[in-house]
């Protein structure tokens, strides 16, 4: 059966389904012997000869799902062109090979989720409100009135956990926007010391030692699909409803 050529590169584990978009385009993939760089086009992963970066495709693969947690310090890529740490050194004896999902700055340390399964990592990626938790260390002590500062600017939500000389809170956020709160914490005077993601969608680290990775179990799978699938359909609910939104105001606008 035919499909779109970046679906069967995705579904293979050989990259996310965006990268493989980006593949075929920059002449990367070819089919029985011919390059190919239309991203409409369609190919038989059980009958065509397909090549990515002049590697053979042979079929998908088992999905493999890890948790990594990332050391500070740490660039959350495969390799690093500045010969800094990255996690493939972190990974030896994992069951397959994976790629990250996402990102996770290079000076924060905790969660990252890696996986073969490019059709999950696709929707992980284009998926907006999917909240993510981090322990953050901070200089000194935030005031309620700084919290509350924060909480309305970042949009994000912030409870102490430990006070003291550098006191530490757990910080939720529905996007990605760690680094707007990093600067305006040290626009406060109390810069982030330390940023630890904890839990990321319904994955959470637990205690998992630092550079260490796990896989993770069947029902945090299923947990994770289900959860991807349903922010999605809320995400698009919701866009459709400002659509209609501004439909009718313009509409309101032209009568008048």
């Amino acid at each position: 059966m035919e499909e779109r050529l970046q679906k069967i590169i995705a579904r293979a584990g050989v990259a996310s389904r965006r990268r493989a978009e980006e593949l075929i385009t920059s002449g990367q993939v070819t089919v029985n012997g011919r390059m190919v760089t239309e991203l409409g086009s369609r190919a038989d992963a059980s009958t065509d000869h397909i090549k990515v970066s002049g590697k053979l495709i042979h079929g998908a693969q088992e999905h493999v799902y890890l948790v990594l947690n990332k050391p500070a310090e740490v660039v959350a890529t495969m390799s690093d062109p500045e010969g800094r740490k990255s996690i493939t050194d972190f990974l030896r004896g994992a069951p397959a090979r994976v790629y990250p999902v996402g990102r996770l700055e290079y000076h924060a340390s905790g969660l990252l989720f890696l996986t073969n399964d490019g059709e999950l990592a696709n929707k992980l990626l284009r998926t907006h409100g999917l909240r993510q938790t981090y322990l953050v260390k901070v200089k000194g002590t935030l005031t309620d009135a700084e919290i509350a500062q924060l909480e309305k600017e970042s949009s994000a939500r912030i409870e102490r956990q430990r006070r003291g000389d550098n006191s530490w809170y757990e910080v939720t956020f529905a996007e990605a926007r760690r680094d707007p709160l990093r600067d305006k914490l040290a626009a406060l005077g109390h810069p982030a010391e330390k940023m630890k993601r904890v839990k990321l969608a319904s994955i959470e680290l637990g205690n998992l030692p630092s550079g260490r990775f796990r896989e993770l179990s069947q029902d945090e799978v299923a947990s994770l699909k289900k959860l991807v699938t349903k922010q999605a359909a809320r995400t698009s609910g919701a866009g459709g409803k400002n659509n209609s939104a501004r439909r009718d105001a313009g509409a309101k606008g032209k009568r008048r």
